[in-house]
C-alpha cells in the first residue's frame, strides 16, 4: 500500500467580544456578508450567533497550514475591528451566560436547537479540529483505534477553558463538561472495519434518529464530508503557535502509525475505560499533572511525556517537514496551558486592585492579544 499524503487541514472556532468591555457581541449581518464575500466557505456562521467559523483549505504541509491559518485569523480580526469587535479563540468566555445567547436563525441550527432541546442552549463552547488526509477506508478505522490513546495528551496541551459564567471550574478544559451532554460524543468506540463503521452510521440514520455521519461528534472520527481522519478534541487555542504544533503533532503521530503497520505493528490499544481516565486528568489538570502510562503502570510527569512523544514521531515530523513545530512541545509544556496562564492574569488583576469583575474582563483583554500575538 502506498504512503497516504497525510493532507492537514485545521477549523477553529471563535467567539466575538465587544473591544471595549469584553463582553460578547453577535456576529454583524454586514460582517458576516463581507468576510463570506472576501474569503469564500473559508468562513461561516456558527451555531451560536456570536461564534464564528473558519477553516483552511486542503495543505500539503504545516508550513502551508502556517500561512492559511495566519491569513484566516488575521482576515477575521480585519472585519472585527470594522465593527468594534475582536475575536478571541478560547474555549469557553471568562465570564458570559449561556441564557444570553441566540442561536444562529438556519435550519440546520434551528433543528439542532429543537432535537436537543436544553443542552443546546449552554453550547457556548469553541473548539479547534484537524483533518489529516488519509483515503483509504480501511486505515482510516485502523488509525482511529490506535489514535484515540494520543487524544488526552492533545486535551491537555490545548486546554483553554477554566472559567464559566465569572467562576473558577477548577477544570483546565470546562468545555469538555458542556459538549458531553450531547449524544454521540466522547472517545470512539473500537471498530474492526470500515463495514463495522458504516453498519454503525446506518443504524440511527435508517431510523431517522440522525441525518448522517456529520451528527457523531467523537472526539477523533471519520470526516462525514472529507476522506480524513478528523481529531475534535482540543479546546480552541489562543496563540496561532500552539494551534500549528497541535495539528503537527496529530499529522505526525498519524503517519508514525502508519509507518508502524508497514512492520505489521501497532500501538497498544486499550480499553475507553482506561483511556477516559487520561481523558478526565487532561480535561482536569491540562499538562500539569502527567497522565498515566498503563504499559508503565505509573503516572508519568507531561514534560517527560513530551519529551518521549517528540522521539516517537521525529523521522516522520522531519518527514512532513514539522520539526520545527513538534519541538517547541517542551517549551510549550514549561511554559503551561492557556488555562493556567489566564488564572495568573486573573490573581494578577486582583493583586493589582482589580475587582472580580474587572479582573475577568482582563482575562478577555489578554485573551484577544493572545489572539494577534503571533500573526
Amino acid at each position: 500500500m502506498s504512503e497516504p499524503d497525510f493532507t492537514i487541514g485545521i477549523e477553529e472556532e471563535y467567539l466575538l467580544v465587544d473591544r471595549d468591555s469584553g463582553a460578547l457581541a453577535p456576529v454583524p449581518d454586514t460582517m458576516m456578508n463581507m468576510a463570506r464575500a472576501e474569503l469564500g466557505d473559508s468562513v461561516s456562521p456558527e451555531f451560536l450567533r456570536c461564534q464564528i467559523e473558519i477553516g483552511t483549505p486542503v495543505c500539503k504541509t504545516i508550513g502551508e497550514a502556517r500561512d492559511k491559518l495566519r491569513g484566516l485569523r488575521s482576515d477575521i480580526a480585519r472585519h472585527a475591528a470594522k465593527h468594534g469587535l475582536a475575536p478571541i479563540a478560547a474555549s469557553c468566555h471568562p465570564f458570559a451566560n449561556w441564557r444570553d445567547q441566540m442561536h444562529t436563525d438556519k435550519d440546520r441550527y434551528n433543528a439542532l436547537s429543537q432535537d436537543l432541546g436544553g443542552v443546546a442552549r449552554r453550547m457556548l463552547i469553541c473548539g479547534m479540529h484537524v483533518h489529516v488526509g488519509i483515503p483509504d477506508q480501511a486505515m482510516r478505522i485502523d488509525l482511529m483505534n490506535q489514535f484515540t490513546y494520543f487524544l488526552p495528551h492533545l486535551l491537555a496541551i490545548s486546554a483553554s477553558s477554566p472559567f464559566w459564567q465569572g467562576e473558577d471550574t477548577g477544570l483546565a478544559s470546562y468545555r469538555l463538561t458542556v459538549f458531553d451532554n450531547l449524544p454521540r460524543t466522547g472517545l470512539p468506540p473500537h471498530l474492526g472495519s470500515w463495514s463495522d463503521y458504516e453498519r454503525s452510521v446506518a443504524a440511527l440514520t435508517n431510523l431517522g434518529v440522525i441525518e448522517d455521519a456529520t451528527k457523531i461528534w467523537w472526539d477523533l472520527r471519520p470526516s462525514g464530508k472529507f476522506p480524513t481522519l478528523e481529531t475534535r478534541i482540543c479546546d480552541a487555542t489562543p496563540r496561532l503557535d500552539r494551534a500549528l504544533t497541535l495539528a503537527a503533532l496529530t499529522q505526525a503521530t498519524m503517519r508514525m502509525l502508519w509507518r508502524l503497520s508497514r512492520k505489521n505493528n501497532r500501538w497498544r490499544q486499550y480499553d475507553t475505560f482506561l483511556l477516559g481516565e487520561n481523558r478526565w486528568r487532561a480535561q482536569r489538570y491540562g499538562t500539569s499533572e502527567g497522565l498515566i502510562d498503563f504499559g508503565a503502570e505509573a503516572i508519568v510527569p507531561f514534560a517527560q511525556l513530551a519529551e518521549e512523544w517528540i522521539s516517537i514521531v521525529a523521522q516522520d515530523a522531519e518527514a512532513l517537514k514539522s520539526t520545527a513545530e513538534i519541538e517547541v512541545l517542551p517549551d510549550l509544556v514549561a511554559a503551561g496551558t492557556s488555562a493556567d496562564h489566564q488564572r495568573k492574569v486573573m490573581a494578577g488583576a486582583i493583586a493589582a486592585g482589580a475587582s472580580h469583575d474587572e479582573a475577568l474582563r482582563a482575562v478577555v483583554m489578554d485573551l484577544i492579544e493572545d489572539y494577534t500575538r503571533d500573526l
